[in-house]
Formats: C-alpha cells, structure tokens, sequence
C-alpha cells in the first residue's frame, strides 16, 4: 500500500530533500545538491519566491520506506499575470513503481482542480532559473549542479500514465581544442566599431554586483518570448544575488555595453562543481567548502550558466564580443571542456550562437504535460 504524507515539518523536509541520496546511492553521474541550500530554496520562510507562488511537498512510503517525491508548485505571477493556468510538479524522484509515480501525480492534479488550473507541467521548478526536465538521452553522462538527474523509467513511467511531450532540450559539451575561434575574433571588433560597443571583464566579484539588476533586466527581456519565461520578482533577484554571485569567478562573468555603458548582452559561465558535489555528498562543513575552492580554481570543465542579449542587439553579433573575452580567458586558464546546460530545442537563436564552438549533444531532456480533466 502506498501512502502520500505531505511534508510539513523542518525533519520531513529535510527527508524529503535527502531522499534521492538513497534513490542514486550506487550512481556515478548523480550530482547531489547541498543539503542546506536545497532545503532553503524549498522553506517558504527563506525563498521570496514564495511572495507569488506555493508549493506542497509529499513524500510517498510503501512498508513504511520513503519511495517517492514530488513538489506540487504554482506559480502565480504565471496563473494570473500571464493567464498560463498551469499546475506545475518538481524535485521528482521515485523507485521504479508506477504506482508511485501515479500516486504522486494524482496529488498534483487534485490540487490542480482545486485550484481550478488547466493542465499541469513538469519536472519543472518555480522560474526559469531552476531546474527543468527529465533525461531522455545521456544517462551515461555526468550531470552537473543546474539539473536534476533521472532514472530512465521517469520518462517511461509518465507516458505510460498519458502525459506527453510538453518541451524538450539538448544538452551540449564541447571541446576546448575545436572551438573555431577565428570568427570571434574577425568579427568582434566589427562588431564593437558599428555599434559603439565595450567588452567589460572582471576580477573582483564586488565589481560585479553594481551591474546585477541590469542583467537581469537584460535576461528577463531577452528571455521573455520563450515559451517557459515566467517573470522574476524584485525579491527573488535579491535573493539569486546572495545565492550564486559567491559561486562565480569574476573572470569568467562577461558583459557588453554600449557607448552610454548600458549593459546590452551579458553572458556567465561558472567552473564545473559536478565532482566536488559528488565528493561532499551534499555537506559544506567540515570539509565540502574545500572541494568546492579547489574546484573554483582548478576545474578545467565549465559550464555556461546564463547568457543575455537585448531584443534590439540580437542577431547583430553581440556573442561574439562576449565569446572573445571567454575564449581569451579559457586558453589562459587551459579550459578542456566547456558544457552548455539545458536549452530549448524551438530556441533557434540561441542554438546558432554555438556553431563556432562546434557543440556535441551529450543529453536531452523533456518536460511532460497533461490536461487537467
């Protein structure tokens, strides 16, 4: 018998977030996210994001074990600004048992119906900024801290339940010694004479914050046509700064500005901390801050995080200013790989900018949907 608990106190959250530690215990590609972040990001007394959204977690037992997950979230701003009338489901993780899988969801359709939404959505998180998607291809592949790893059953349990392809995305590596560089070069500095543009690099992290706000303006209006775009609040941008600016080199943060110093395009990339999250097994103290230096510094795999062009400046050879810069300071750094994160395959613009790198697609995972009867 299968029995669903909704998460309501600080030990059952913090079950709830430990879970998928036992699920992937024996996995070699499972990147586990630290224990305290995940468990902040999910407490409505410290995420901002819950200003506008709400989310109810469960956990299901069967013979009194944890053998399942799943957050059943809306996201308001999204309801009722944007009249998308979605239930959405996240950190979904389950043994593989259908019925469990069945039992989880059905609980995010009910509250679906009482909420009186249209459809409901998911693996997905509260925004853009989180995870998204279950793998389809690439289960061989390490994962990294921006994803959610996956059993390949997930998708083979949600078909077979009827939810269908809602949005799918590639996930791409590439490697440092065959990236075509000469076409950066040639054409940023076109680029930069025709539009009055300026390379801005970093190498402090404290020079970064003053630009905060203007690249997530940039990121909000560069991204907003996209089908998943759903609309940042004032405090979840506060609370993104806090949370990741600590994360980033300054070297590798590249903005573009134009001749009144407006940012116009930005583009982020942060070292790769897949292996010393898997060596810290969620834990920062004693020794996990440690792993987590070494590899700020060492990593020669990064991963592209965020990268933004105003509407007015795309198509104009923006990135090509921003790759430059990167491509500089990866040679310098002596950089192997270079990973690209989850895109959208109906993105077409932004699958262009990465011809140059010559970008092999190592994943791909979808999010699934179904109507709400």
């Amino acid at each position: 018998m299968i029995i669903l608990k909704e998460v309501q106190t600080k030990k059952e959250l913090k079950a709830f977030v430990k879970f998928p530690f036992k699920l992937f215990k024996n996995s070699k590609y499972w990147v586990p996210p630290i224990i305290s972040e995940e468990i902040k990001t999910l407490d409505k007394t410290e995420n901002p994001v819950f200003n506008d959204a709400e989310a109810r977690m469960f956990l299901a037992y069967k013979n009194n074990e944890i053998v399942g997950r799943i957050a059943a979230i809306i996201n308001w701003i999204e309801v009722k600004d944007q009249a998308v009338k979605k239930m959405r489901f996240g950190w979904f993780d389950v043994i593989d048992d259908i019925d469990v899988t069945k039992a989880l969801l059905d609980k995010v359709i009910e509250i679906g119906k009482e909420k009186n939404l249209d459809f409901v959505e998911g693996p997905v998180g509260f925004s853009n900024l989180d995870k998204v998607g279950v793998l389809t291809e690439g289960f061989d592949q390490i994962g990294n801290m921006i994803t959610w790893h996956s059993h390949s059953y997930y998708a083979d349990h949600l078909r077979e339940l009827g939810y269908d392809v809602a949005k799918s995305y590639s996930e791409n590596i590439m490697n440092f010694q065959n990236m075509d560089s000469s076409f950066f070069v040639r054409m940023q500095g076109i680029i930069k004479k025709r539009y009055q543009l300026k390379a801005l690099c970093f190498t402090k992290n404290k020079d970064i914050l003053p630009y905060t706000d203007e690249m997530f303006d940039v990121f909000s209006k560069s991204h907003e046509v996209l089908s998943s775009f759903v609309k940042i609040n004032d405090e979840q941008r506060e609370y993104f700064k806090k949370k990741f600016i600590g994360f980033l080199n300054p070297e590798y943060v590249k903005f573009v500005l134009d001749k009144d110093d407006k940012l116009v395009g930005f583009g982020i990339v942060t070292p790769s901390y897949a292996k010393a999250l898997q060596k810290m097994k969620g834990k920062l103290f004693p020794f996990g801050i440690i792993h987590l230096l070494r590899a700020k510094k060492h990593a020669k795999t990064v991963t592209f995080y965020l990268i933004g062009i105003l509407p007015e400046y795309q198509n104009k050879g923006v990135t090509a200013i921003i790759f430059d810069e990167f491509y500089k300071t990866f040679k310098e750094k002596n950089i192997e790989w270079c990973v690209r994160g989850p895109e959208l395959d109906d993105n077409v613009a932004i699958q262009k900018i990465w011809k140059n790198f010559n970008p092999v697609v190592n994943k791909r995972r979808c999010t699934f949907k179904k109507d709400i009867a």
